[in-house]
């Protein structure tokens, strides 16, 4: 048997975090890596040492497997745990792990090779006699073959990246007009984020369910599964809500799922933490494999809830050469359990991602949050947003649920743009609250689920937030000279302006914005809440106030101002249409040039950003004046990138 007496964390953000935290229990000193980007970091703070590995691109630090062999080397780690994302399926960084005797904390390196690449995986799925969707992985990636094999296998068809994951160069084709620039697409980003531009195509089973069986296996020959988990709820093919057990299977599918699972694992001699993916046919009753993900996965919290175990625990006790605790019978699923992925980034604008700085963070209580980040960290804008999981368990799915709901919205987030509303509105619509939702379903449903109302007291609330005159009780910026009114502008980012005049007359305070009249009672106001009371009713908002910046969290919903009343008007270009970078980040393409004529809806830049590609398109007809952003730009939120000529000229 091997020992693991310090362990190098070859990741960041949430799951570093995690795994410092097991290693910790069990008396194995951590070493964290970090890039420019991540100078005083979370996971930083909570290692023991911490190793400088390169500059923000992945590319020069975290994927660059020669400083993270070499950071292990300079501290003497027995081990390397490589988290999900990044290196933690890359033959290569196994395969020279064991050359420098270090450790690798997951599968050996010919396992990943089996089943990292997924045309290869899938072939040796169907030898297996594991069921596979019908569909095309040979070695011929001409656009005259893929073609011929969309129309042998039939609209729609799925486009994958073949040494992908995570969505990123997949594509759902409807119409064979589209295939093309499908695979152009695909072929790209898959390049972009793999190295590997090689696809695959496969027949799209619309509305059915994505399942995955977690299986665990040792070096003595045990392989079992821990029951299953349901990531239906997806957007562009990326999880965004996951639960235990799923809704829709009976016991014997779950039983046959498990050990079909547990098959897949063994042809490849797998070993340590695996998941096997599979797409379930609610129609047929009938499932399909469809890759596994050689490594922990971001979700595997709600296994370790209904199942009790510590998942990097077993990793830890495989890697070293230990056979595994359990076995199939001592599995036992208790209850329910359910993710939400909290991201920085903003539904009502497409889901662009946004960075910054957060300014206030608070786990909500009664809920497990697995985070990388506190109060006052940087969610930097070169790697995925996810600020934190939560998650939650119930003695049944409903209370899971509700438990998850109410987590969520207890949670404080402020200073960066958050999908938080959406996620409540996901776990409240009828659908998901019935166990009906498919894959499909948010694709179906965007609009609706896309933005949650804004609450009518936001912005008193505001305004009761930004007021600071002298006082004359125990309310520190209050006071009863009489009824004061004055005029009050607030910012509120692509909404645009909120005109509205306030009326103080001591605690009492009334906004009038347009015709809809707010009016509050202030019981008591310091820093970070105030507790005021309407039509009889008390109520408590959380506060955060930065600069001339206010953010306001009011039954779960998240509203941020900023006072503008005082600012001098904006420049508007005399009716220019200007286009604007929605997040920080590389601009890949710029398609236009001065004097061209464009249309409504064309793309005529393209910005990477936390390894997704955004196309930005011109809001209307007309003539670019001006093209301001140049490829390898690396632009701030907001930054003018390509102008219109006015409307009038």
């Amino acid at each position: 048997m091997k020992t693991i007496r310090r362990l190098l964390v070859a990741n960041r953000g949430e799951i570093a975090c995690r795994i410092i935290r097991t290693a910790k229990v069990h008396g194995i000193e951590t070493i964290a890596v970090y890039s420019a980007a991540d100078e005083g970091a979370l996971h930083i703070r909570q290692a023991d040492q911490a190793e400088f590995i390169g500059p923000a691109e992945p590319a020069k630090s975290y994927l660059n497997i020669d400083v993270i062999i070499a950071a292990a080397k300079r501290s003497n780690a027995d081990a390397i745990h490589p988290g999900y994302g990044f290196l933690s399926e890359r033959a290569d960084f196994a395969a020279a792990c064991k050359s420098e005797n270090i450790i690798f904390v997951g599968p050996p390196a010919d396992a990943i090779s089996a089943m990292g690449d997924k045309a290869s995986a899938k072939e040796r799925m169907i030898a297996a006699g594991v069921p596979c969707i019908p569909g095309f992985q040979g070695a011929d990636q001409s656009i005259e073959r893929l073609t011929n094999e969309a129309e042998n296998i039939g609209y729609p068809v799925i486009v994958k990246a073949s040494a992908g994951g995570g969505g990123r160069g997949m594509r759902i084709v409807e119409d064979p007009n589209n295939l093309s620039s499908a695979l152009k697409s695909a072929k790209a980003e898959a390049e972009s984020a793999f190295g590997d531009g090689n696809l695959l195509l496969e027949r799209a089973v619309i509305g059915a369910r994505h399942i995955e069986i977690q299986i665990f296996a040792d070096e003595h020959g045990n392989c079992i599964y821990l029951g299953e988990r349901d990531c239906s709820l997806q957007r562009r093919n990326q999880k965004v809500i996951e639960e235990a057990p799923s809704p829709v299977l009976s016991d014997d599918q779950r039983i046959a799922m498990g050990e079909a699972a547990v098959k897949a694992a063994k042809v490849v001699g797998y070993v340590g933490a695996g998941t096997v993916e599979f797409l379930y046919d609610v129609t047929r009753q009938e499932f399909y494999f469809l890759e596994m993900n050689t490594r922990l996965q971001v979700e595997h919290p709600v296994t370790e809830m209904v199942t009790g175990l510590d998942l990097v625990e077993i990793q830890l006790d495989v890697a070293a050469g230990n056979p595994l605790p359990i076995t199939q019978a001592d599995i036992e699923i208790s209850g329910w359990s359910m993710e939400a992925r909290l991201y920085a980034e903003d539904p009502a604008n497409g889901f662009v991602p946004h960075s910054g700085t957060v300014s206030r963070f608070e786990p909500a209580p009664g809920v497990r949050c697995d985070t990388g980040i506190e109060t006052g960290d940087v969610v930097p804008s070169h790697y995925d947003p996810m600020v934190a999981k939560v998650i939650a368990h119930g003695r049944t799915r409903d209370e899971a649920r509700r438990k998850l709901v109410q987590g969520l919205n207890s949670t404080v987030l402020f200073g960066v743009v958050n999908n938080r509303g959406f996620l409540v509105s996901l776990l409240e619509s009828k659908e998901f609250a019935s166990g009906d939702a498919a894959t499909d379903f948010i694709e179906k449903n965007i609009e609706s689920l896309g933005t949650r109302q804004s609450h009518p007291l936001a912005v008193a609330l505001a305004a009761a937030a930004m007021i600071d005159v002298p006082f004359e009780s125990e309310l520190t910026g209050w006071n009863s000279r009489g009824i004061a009114e004055f005029p009050l502008m607030l910012d509120v980012g692509n909404d645009g302006l909120i005109r509205a005049t306030v009326s103080l007359n001591g605690r009492d305070l009334t906004v009038r914005v347009n015709d809809e009249v707010s009016e509050i009672r202030v019981e008591r106001k310091t820093e970070q809440e105030i507790q005021f009371s309407s039509n009889g009713t008390k109520q408590r908002a959380i506060i955060c106030r930065r600069d001339d910046a206010i953010d306001v969290q009011i039954d779960g919903i998240s509203h941020e101002y900023k006072d503008v009343t005082l600012a001098p008007a904006s420049d508007t270009a005399g009716g220019d249409s200007i286009i604007k970078a929605p997040m920080a980040g590389l601009v890949t393409s710029v398609s236009v040039s001065a004097g061209d004529k464009v249309s409504k809806g064309q793309t005529v830049a393209t910005i990477e950003a936390m390894k997704m590609e955004h196309q930005l398109k011109v809001p209307r007809d007309g003539v670019v004046s001006d093209v301001i952003a140049k490829i390898g730009d690396q632009v701030a939120i907001r930054s003018k990138l390509v102008i219109l000529e006015a409307e009038n000229q």
